[in-house]
């Protein structure tokens, strides 16, 4: 019977040296990848968080068949370069004659609604006549009829949205003035939420006499001042994207 042949032991002191290299190679590899990670075009970022953004725009519009007459409103408001041409086509869409709550007259609501172009998207410009009794910021019933058809534009566009109120310069710059303006654009937001639309879209602010969009020498300019502007942000700034 042929004897066994003992194998002869591995060096003293040697078998670290295999533990070490792969020690070596993997922390290499690691590096390698954190520093391709970290030099990663920009613009592919961009595109990926920009289809994730379409992704979830096709959920929320499939998740239920969309009106028509919504779905022509979101296609105008996608486009805020030309929304001064079409102010009117969007006013129209969004309160029709048998939508519009009976106190507020066709007249009445061209005079104290604006939809407005903005560097991040397109403003829909309310003044506090349309929403709010006389110097208090809880929203009348005939607003929260009129906010309807905002809201239901806003279940199906899923753009960030802040909510801004203003006022006139009347009692200047005092505080008065923005806790005002900042109340009345929690109410209008409350509405929004009331409605399930998640709280993650929205921002709020309340910025009292600053940035009026008319005269406040005159009664008519003042009018327009007081207001609330709902931000739609249809085209944010591309490096709000990028970490």
């Amino acid at each position: 019977m042929a004897r066994k042949r003992k194998s002869s032991p591995a060096p003293a002191g040697d078998g670290w040296l295999v533990t070490f290299g792969d020690l070596v190679t993997l922390l290499l590899t690691f590096f390698v990848l954190l520093l391709s990670m970290s030099s990663m075009d920009r613009s592919v970022l961009t595109r990926i968080t920009f289809f994730a953004d379409d992704v979830g725009f096709l959920t929320n519009r499939s998740a239920g068949r969309i009106p028509q007459r919504v779905k022509l409103v979101i296609e105008a408001l996608d486009k805020p370069w030309e929304v001064l041409e079409k102010q009117k086509r969007i006013k129209d869409l969004l309160f029709p004659d048998d939508e519009l709550p009976p106190e507020i007259s066709r007249s009445t609501l061209e005079q104290n609604l604006q939809v407005l172009a903005r560097p991040e998207g397109v403003a829909l410009v309310l003044t506090d006549a349309l929403l709010f009794p006389p110097g208090g910021s809880q929203l009348t019933e005939t607003a929260r009829r009129l906010l309807a058809p905002v809201v239901e534009v806003l279940l199906f566009m899923p753009a960030p949205v802040n909510v801004a109120g203003y006022t006139d310069d009347v009692g200047g710059d005092g505080e008065a003035n923005y806790v005002l303006s900042g109340e009345r654009a929690l109410s209008v937001l409350e509405y929004f939420l009331s409605h399930g639309l998640p709280p993650e879209r929205f921002s709020v602010a309340g910025y009292g006499p600053a940035w009026p969009i008319a005269d406040n020498a005159t009664e008519a300019g003042r009018a327009q001042n007081r207001r609330v502007e709902i931000l739609l942000k249809t085209t944010p700034w591309l490096g709000a994207y990028v970490q």
